[in-house]
């Protein structure tokens, strides 16, 4: 079976932007952070990082790209590789969000813009308007605050976990993906996908359940991924994360996208920023969607 193609050591892929942008700031949870606040980029900023993910990508043999619009199943990229096992099969290796999804999909299809140019502000968003008053209360403090973002009720959040068929424990980053004792290892990546949408209500779901992970028949497994938000929608892609706006990712990932959202107690958000086993503290920035069907997969 043909495996993942990496040729950095695992140290290296510690500074690699991977899953998220290796730049990003990673300021704790704390009430006294500012949020900076951003104008967004014009349309052509957009416009010209596209282009140049064509042109540094056109002839080079790079597979298809995440993320995508899940509904749309369209895809002219030939290069094939063999999916993933079935996570069951697989190690949680990393469990983290990036505020706005990155994916689109009907439930969570409206543009959140352009955003800074550097993935955030961007991304797609749930539609709060049929949310409640009270799911929409303002919270005490600030949610998960960092240099770009910080969150609120009636934000959208997608939850990236992360699995590998590497003998590993899970961690930071997409380094703890990978075995540092066989750095040459070729291990294959899936990333079970959830989107949530934040509301101020303590009878939400509680995001310390949906991120609980354990050893299932010797192999780490998170325990808590809804089951309820539809059948995933499955397809070959890439690591995403704003470093790749503009130059594609190498990294070959199988991905398993839920179709519809679930309700999760903010505040709950918030305590899982303030000490998680994945050292996580925020949001992190989106990649643009793909939209070049030479960068895309079919979706069968």
């Amino acid at each position: 079976m043909k495996k993942i193609f990496i040729t950095l050591a695992a140290t290296a892929l510690l500074t690699a932007p991977a899953f998220a942008n290796a730049h990003e700031s990673h300021n704790p949870c704390a009430h006294g952070a500012h949020t900076a606040h951003h104008a967004a980029v014009a349309d052509k900023v957009i416009v010209e990082q596209r282009k140049a993910l064509a042109k540094n990508t056109k002839g080079k043999g790079f597979g298809p790209q995440s993320p995508r619009d899940i509904d749309a199943i369209a895809g002219n990229n030939k290069r094939i590789f063999s999916e993933a096992p079935a996570s069951t099969s697989m190690n949680l290796c990393n469990i983290h969000f990036h505020k706005n999804a990155e994916h689109k999909a009907h439930d969570f299809s409206i543009y959140a813009g352009n955003g800074n140019g550097e993935g955030y502000q961007s991304g797609y968003k749930f539609d709060a308007s049929s949310l409640s008053k009270a799911e929409l209360k303002p919270t005490h403090g600030k949610i998960c605050d960092s240099t770009h973002s910080t969150l609120r009720p009636g934000d959208t959040i997608e939850v990236h976990y992360v699995y590998s068929t590497a003998q590993i424990k899970p961690g930071k980053g997409l380094g703890s993906c990978f075995n540092s004792d066989i750095p040459k290892q070729n291990p294959q990546l899936r990333v079970e996908t959830q989107v949530y949408v934040l509301v101020n209500d303590k009878h939400a779901l509680n995001f310390k359940d949906l991120t609980k992970y354990k050893k299932v028949d010797g192999l780490y497994q998170a325990t808590g991924i809804p089951s309820n938000t539809g059948i995933p929608v499955q397809y070959e892609g890439s690591t995403t994360g704003p470093g790749y706006n503009e130059k594609g990712s190498p990294y070959q990932v199988s991905w398993s996208v839920r179709p519809h959202v679930a309700k999760v107690n903010i505040a709950t958000v918030g305590k899982w920023c303030e000490g998680n086993d994945f050292k996580e503290d925020h949001g992190h920035g989106v990649r643009n969607l793909v939209k070049n069907p030479e960068l895309l997969s079919k979706i069968d």
